[in-house]
């Protein structure tokens, strides 16, 4: 199956969102639950797999559904296809503040490994699958690094990255320590590996974790400033551990306006 060339135009600053545009006949396809909103011309089917060209018979959608189900994936795909003769339009948002950046399969090799939870949507014919880490240091240690997608084809796919975007370009043998959660993705020709932070005091105390991701060049790498997980950590650290009102760091308590409006969201009647 040929990629579908499609034309999109992203929009929004922190809480982004990819309008993508389809000739009639093309198709695009998206994760579950990332739809935003599409015009009446568009068919929305759900499919096993990623409906591309190499899960051909059952077998092959088999094996696809299971790749995406070990990186945590929805089993299904949703396939957008514009059954009318004129233009139609369909967005896909973000899940969290980030930006969602535009991924030219065709001239980064035909393959990107990102994140198992950064892929929003891309062009029909593009190829989801899983990449293991070969060394085993990463499969020991490497936490969010160790599984992770693999986008195929020579169409465009969209992924999602929380905060602050940077692109870095590693020459032949540079390497780049990071975060294991801030890897977005990276271009094929990255070498990727786990490396101990060293010290075990650092370790320990230091709040960074016991390991970095160690990537190597050549090979073009995408790193963001804000993981869901340290988001989502974040988030449950200040929130109230016991459901109720009268947790929050005010002095005043109940008798201040967040405390009022804390009553009144939490149903306390006293």
């Amino acid at each position: 199956m040929a990629m579908d060339v499609i034309d999109y135009e992203i929009k929004g600053a922190e809480m982004q969102f990819v309008e993508v545009e389809l000739d009639p006949g093309e198709a695009a396809i998206g994760e579950a639950g990332s739809m935003m909103f599409m015009d009446a011309g568009i068919g929305m089917d759900t499919v096993f797999g990623d409906a591309s060209a190499q899960q051909g018979g059952f077998f092959g959608k088999l094996l696809g559904a299971g790749k995406r189900l070990v990186t945590g994936e929805s089993l299904f795909t949703t396939v957008y296809t514009n059954n009318v003769g004129s233009k139609q339009r369909v967005a896909f948002a973000a899940p969290y503040p980030g930006k969602i950046l535009p991924m030219d399969l065709r001239t980064l090799g035909g393959t990107l490994i990102c994140q198992k939870d950064a892929f929003l949507c891309a062009a029909r014919g593009v190829s989801l699958g899983i990449a293991f880490q070969r060394k085993l240091s990463v499969g020991f240690f490497g936490g969010e690094g160790f599984i992770m997608q693999k986008l195929d084809g020579d169409g465009l796919a969209f992924v999602h990255a929380g905060g602050t975007v940077l692109k870095r370009e590693l020459q032949p043998g540079q390497t780049l320590l990071v975060d294991t959660g801030c890897v977005v993705a990276y271009t094929q020709s990255v070498d990727f590996e786990i490396q101990y932070v060293g010290k075990v005091k650092t370790a320990l105390f230091g709040g960074e974790g016991l390991f970095f991701a160690k990537l190597t060049g050549p090979g073009t790498v995408w790193l963001q400033s804000l993981p869901f997980s340290r988001l989502a950590s974040r988030v449950f650290a200040a929130a109230p551990q016991r459901g109720g009102s009268r947790e929050e760091g005010s002095v005043l308590g109940g008798f201040g306006a967040g405390g009022l409006l804390g009553a009144v969201l939490g149903g306390d009647e006293e």
